[in-house]
């Protein structure tokens, strides 16, 4: 089946927005979501499609949440696309999530230059193929300048493995003699992490019902509010985002700390 074929048989089964709900007000609205696009192949089981048609229905789902965070003046999102881990999945469907992400960055990249996206990749683009380490690359330099919101995708990725990365650079430099290890602290190690530059994630939502943080942003959410949605990853949409967001809004963020009476 042509990845176009999948793509249209995902739309048909894919829910619609009722539009209807509003988010919280923006000073209750995290500034920093990140997600864990889970249930694409059991979405796809349950209706008997392939595999395949899951992970294009995921896609259209990506599309929604990206205009979705945009609209809501999110500053960064952050998205689990595919991990360290899944080059163990059968090579077919590597192969066609491989194929997806080239189509994907082929048809939106104008979309997301309009809005202002900047894209960047966190983790290690070697282990690719031609072709889509290029469309990669290409999305990320393109984008560069952008304002508006900032969409990290998390590609060959693993939370511990960046942890260990920074660890390496930062030992570097006190062999070098750049920095004592004494200098090493929470600042100086996260600017050796891909998202140096990011607020660290206020809001984790994982997909599909599934409660395990699956080796994703391991450093970036350790004071994250996590919500862990029942909803397969292709059926999460805009009112589910926004369903999210208000139980976000609801909750006491205290950081260890007593609440001020």
């Amino acid at each position: 089946m042509k990845i176009s074929d999948i793509a249209r048989a995902a739309k048909l089964f894919r829910k619609k927005t009722k539009a209807d709900l509003l988010p919280p007000p923006a000073e209750k609205r995290p500034r920093h979501i990140a997600f864990i696009m889970d249930g694409n192949g059991r979405w796809a089981k349950k209706r008997s499609l392939p595999r395949s048609a899951g992970h294009a229905a995921g896609t259209e789902a990506l599309r929604e949440i990206i205009r979705a965070c945009d609209e809501f003046k999110i500053e960064i999102m952050s998205i689990y696309a595919f991990s360290t881990e899944n080059w163990n999945r059968p090579a077919d469907e590597v192969q066609t999530l491989m194929k997806l992400i080239t189509k994907y960055f082929l048809s939106e990249i104008d979309e997301l230059m309009e809005k202002g996206v900047r894209i960047r990749i966190l983790g290690d683009l070697d282990a690719f193929p031609d072709e889509q380490r290029q469309a990669l690359i290409t999305a990320q330099e393109r984008t560069k300048d952008n304002k508006g919101l900032k969409l990290n995708i998390a590609l060959n990725y693993g939370g511990r493995m960046e942890i260990i990365r920074a660890a390496r650079a930062l030992s570097e430099k006190c062999v070098k003699g750049e920095m004592k290890p004494d200098d090493i602290s929470v600042e100086t190690f996260s600017l050796e992490t891909y998202t140096k530059d990011d607020k660290d994630v206020d809001l984790l939502i994982r997909t599909s019902g599934e409660k395990r943080l699956s080796n994703f942003l391991l450093w970036q959410t350790w004071y994250a509010e996590i919500i862990f949605s029942p909803v397969y990853w292709p059926d999460y949409n805009r009112d589910e985002l926004i369903k999210d967001l208000h139980e976000y809004a609801s909750r006491d963020r205290r950081f260890g700390k007593v609440k001020d009476k």
